[in-house]
């Protein structure tokens, strides 16, 4: 897989926000068959940081009901990112 091909979009939501600042920590939605070290990597060449730690998880699709009918939303993958002290992504701040 290409490294452009890892990333999806940044997750901005509230916890999200609230860990990012003091931690150092940045959550991805990432494509399915991605793994850590792709993601690392995606992430270093991107944003031009270094990488200490990465957390990845399959968020499960949720059911719902449309017309009558019960339907699945997709499952999709989350990558947690934590960053070397110091450093930090442009693309977050000021949310």
């Amino acid at each position: 897989m290409h490294l452009y091909e890892v990333l999806r979009r940044p997750l901005i939501t509230e916890k999200n926000t609230a860990i990012q600042a003091p931690q150092g920590k940045y959550a991805f939605e990432v494509a399915g068959e991605a793994n850590k070290e792709q993601v690392k990597l995606a992430v270093e060449k991107a944003f031009k940081v270094s990488v200490t730690q990465v957390n990845v998880m399959t968020v499960p699709g949720k059911g719902r009901r449309m017309r009558g009918r019960w339907v699945m939303s997709p499952s999709w993958k989350k990558a947690i990112v934590t960053l070397k002290p110091g450093d930090k992504i442009e693309l977050f701040e000021g949310v």
